[in-house]
């Protein structure tokens, strides 16, 4: 199963040298074992598309309030949400105060028949 991390905001702070080195480590770990599929952070001032009666409109960013922006994500695969949570909770053990969210990431094989 595929989850998404999101990163939302309060987690702005610069990482310690012993952070860095123990992010390093988790995410290395984690890309050998084949869990870690993509990871990155996001420009908060995106832009917001809408379609609505056949008219399409592009508005610049930032929308949201600061501490509700996705700034970082990391996409993972993982055999159930548990595990998923508890990938989570260690990256948050790295990095300290902050928000985010795990969300299950749907692909073509979660269709009915697949």
């Amino acid at each position: 199963m595929r989850f998404m991390m999101m990163t939302t905001g309060g987690a702005d702070a610069p990482l310690t040298p012993v952070q860095e080195r123990e992010m390093g480590a988790f995410i290395e770990e984690m890309s050998r074992a084949g869990v870690l599929l993509a990871t990155g952070g996001l420009d908060p001032r995106g832009k917001h598309i809408k379609s609505e009666g056949g008219k399409i409109t592009v508005t610049d960013g930032p929308f949201s309030e600061a501490k509700e922006v996705v700034v970082g994500f990391a996409l993972i695969e993982a055999r159930s949400e548990e595990e998923a949570i508890e990938l989570s909770k260690r990256f948050w053990r790295i990095v300290g105060d902050g928000e985010g969210v795990v969300q299950r990431v749907f692909g073509p094989e979660d269709a009915p028949g697949a």
